[in-house]
């Protein structure tokens, strides 16, 4: 509807990733007789983080199981799965081997099988021998874990049909509309004209932090960007089976250098977690904002100096993975046959938008939320927010079904 030149509506999301277009429907199924409004600043949907991430969908026994992530990527799995057999948009049912690669590691396992039982997430203990058979070049010492429910799918084609159901179901999708700013009325500015809404919800993703700004919230919190790549093989399809995962830094929310068989059976390692200096840091200088550069690279010095975790072996760490033959070697320890000459070329970049928690100085773990009866934000959907999409956005729905009554 348009009122004085101002577009209104009930709900207002802003991002058109995976998560405000299943926010979209979700409120549409939740108020059914409710205007519902999409805001994307990209001429397509799921153009940032839902569209280039890695495709997998995740089993959910990593996460403590007291966690939100636990909680939702365990029926993500399912019901994502579910989304996309229904939609018959290709999955390769992989699954994922965990491997050791040496004692300590061992320890590490028995704390994921436990995390995996207190989820409900099936997983396989397996001998080195029984994972050789599941993939033959798997490199392991004593052990491994199978996740028979990993998968992974083509992001794009996922957000492709949902974005069409979005349509169907009555939500309105305006792209090409940047938000810029929400004055004292409650008025929202963007690109293409005024919005108002009787609710807005912010899943913008990089900048939900500034969006929620707006509102009075995120009072504690920055995101700060890590940028990942994946390195492909040109060897030819299926040549590895399945999903190759290191044991990782259960204090760490990076999951170390892996192999990934994608839709196609395209095996690629990585990905990287480079500390990126401004927010869309895809390529060289592109979307280059000089406030956001200088803002984010004193976060990045102070974090050097003074963070909970090790902010500075993790960044040297990762800046070492720009390098083809570092990530080769790295996966060379997980695997056989992983041979230089066929890993040359890097996919499109992701950026991870990562929140960090200013006064703890730490990286938040769990998903977060804070909102109020007119808006909710969206600060925390990190990995794997791909997999947990469709049960997360039902737990945003009801929060705010609570707090509009």
């Amino acid at each position: 509807m348009h009122n004085n030149g101002i577009t209104t509506c009930d709900f207002l999301v802003i991002g058109g990733g995976i998560i405000g277009l299943n926010l979209g429907r979700c409120l549409k199924r939740t108020f059914s007789d409710a205007t519902v409004i999409v805001l994307e600043k990209e001429s397509e949907c799921g153009w940032h983080a839902s569209g280039r991430n890695s495709g997998v969908l995740h089993a959910g026994f990593y996460y403590t199981p007291d966690s939100l992530k636990a909680k939702f990527t365990r029926l993500g799995n399912q019901m994502l799965s579910e989304y996309c057999d229904q939609k018959k948009i290709p999955r390769n049912k992989c699954g994922k081997l965990v491997v050791a690669k040496d004692d300590n590691d061992l320890v590490s396992l028995d704390e994921l099988l436990k995390r995996g039982k207190s989820n409900g997430v099936i997983l396989h203990d397996l001998t080195a021998a029984e994972a050789q058979e599941i993939e033959p070049r798997v490199i392991t010492h004593q052990r491994a874990l199978f996740s028979p429910s990993t998968s992974s799918v083509n992001p794009k084609h996922v957000i492709e049909a949902m974005k069409i159901d979005a349509k169907n179901e009555g939500v309105q999708i305006h792209c090409d509309v940047h938000y810029l700013k929400k004055t004292k009325d409650n008025v929202l500015v963007t690109t293409k004209g005024m919005y108002q809404a009787g609710y807005v919800v912010n899943a913008s993703g990089l900048y939900a932090d500034q969006i929620a700004n707006d509102f009075n919230f995120s009072k504690n919190y920055r995101i700060l960007p890590f940028k990942g790549l994946y390195l492909y093989s040109d060897e030819p399809a299926f040549s590895m089976k399945t999903h190759i995962y290191p044991v990782p830094d259960l204090k760490n929310p990076f999951l170390g250098v892996h192999f990934t068989v994608n839709s196609e059976g395209k095996v690629k390692i990585g990905p990287t977690a480079i500390p990126a200096f401004w927010r869309e840091q895809y390529q060289f200088l592109e979307r280059f904002k000089l406030t956001e550069f200088a803002d984010i690279l004193s976060r990045q010095i102070g974090l050097f100096m003074f963070s909970k975790f090790d902010f500075k072996k993790l960044a040297l760490e990762e800046i070492k993975k720009y390098s083809k033959s570092h990530l080769v070697q790295l996966a060379a320890t997980l695997a056989t046959g992983v041979k230089k000459e066929n890993f040359t070329q890097f996919g499109i970049p992701g950026i991870r938008a990562q929140l960090l928690n200013t006064k703890e100085k730490k990286l938040e773990m769990d998903f977060i939320l804070e909102g109020d009866k007119n808006s909710m934000h969206i600060l925390n959907a990190v990995s794997p927010g791909f997999t947990s999409s469709l049960p997360f956005t039902q737990y945003v729905c009801e929060k705010i079904e609570v707090l509009c009554k």
